[in-house]
């Protein structure tokens, strides 16, 4: 895979409201990304500006923390939605100020919609991770303690990322894994609409197995955190179920914690029932790496 790791930044900045320090978007690639996802539609926002669509210029959106509470960690941070746009509220800006609180730098990552080209959101994801691993000392960043979230189809991003990396020149190995109620499988518990935009319509067997990510997990896949709710009808348990009991088996430290309710989507909206216990524990977990 082509990897260039000298990135153009787009000089384009909004202001933190609370703490009026600058948000850097960077381009993800200098030039053309390696492979096209083919959408010729402009990018768009729709649902009042918190769902992006045709996504086709990926980007990281940089929330750095004050640097009196800043503790070596980052996340890139890949929201949900079903691989065919992203919620880029509740399971992107909220978590990233979220993180800033915690001391953690956060990423944004803004990673082009598959369109049925199934390399194109992990060459996303492994580049961003390079991105931020090479621009640590620019960050205040530990290049070892480099993490990856992700929401829904996100999570299926995000655990992608987790099982298939490359450790040769900058790893594109996250160092953790936080996973909200993610899509893993691409298998029977999978979610059809993801499984259809990543994959296609008839994906071979081939492509269903090294996409199922219960199925990749080694004893090299990074520590995880799982959180989700019993009662998601949307992306089953079941999938977050079967990557845990993968890791155990593997010997990779892990946490899951299964909420009695909250259905799909709930992000970081504080709104949502659990919410304090949510934080809290992965608060504690994160402090713990």
């Amino acid at each position: 895979m082509k990897c260039n790791i000298r990135t153009n930044v787009v000089l384009v900045f909004a202001l933190f409201v609370t703490t009026s320090k600058a948000q850097q978007v960077i381009k993800l690639w200098e030039g053309e990304p390696p492979t096209s996802n083919e959408i010729k539609s402009e990018e768009n926002a729709t649902n009042n500006g918190t769902f992006i669509i045709n996504v086709s210029v990926p980007t990281l959106t940089v929330f750095l923390p004050e640097k009196n509470n800043r503790n070596g960690k980052a996340v890139v941070i890949c929201p949900g939605g079903g691989y065919s746009g992203l919620a880029i509220n509740h399971e992107g800006d909220m978590v990233a100020k979220w993180l800033n609180k915690e001391g953690i730098a956060a990423f944004i990552l803004k990673y082009r919609m598959p369109n049925k080209h199934k390399e194109v959101p992990l060459s996303d994801a492994q580049q961003a991770i390079r991105y931020v691993r090479s621009h640590a000392t620019d960050f205040d960043v530990n290049p070892s303690k480099i993490g990856i979230c992700g929401f829904s189809a996100g999570g299926h991003l995000a655990s992608t990322a987790s099982t298939h990396f490359t450790m040769s020149g900058i790893s594109s190995r996250p160092d953790f894994s936080i996973l909200f109620y993610a899509v893993i499988s691409m298998m029977e518990a999978t979610h059809g609409g993801s499984k259809g935009n990543l994959l296609g319509d008839n994906p071979s067997q081939t492509d269903i197995y090294h996409f199922s990510n219960e199925k990749q997990v080694n004893v090299n896949t990074p520590p995880t955190i799982l959180l989700l709710s019993d009662d998601d009808k949307v992306v089953v348990p079941k999938n977050s179920i079967d990557y845990y009991d993968a890791l155990k088996k593997n010997d990779v430290p892990s946490a899951m914690y299964i909420f009695p309710t909250g259905g799909h989507g709930w992000g970081f909206r504080d709104s949502y029932e659990y919410y304090k216990q949510m934080t809290d524990l992965l608060s504690a977990w994160l402090k713990r790496l």
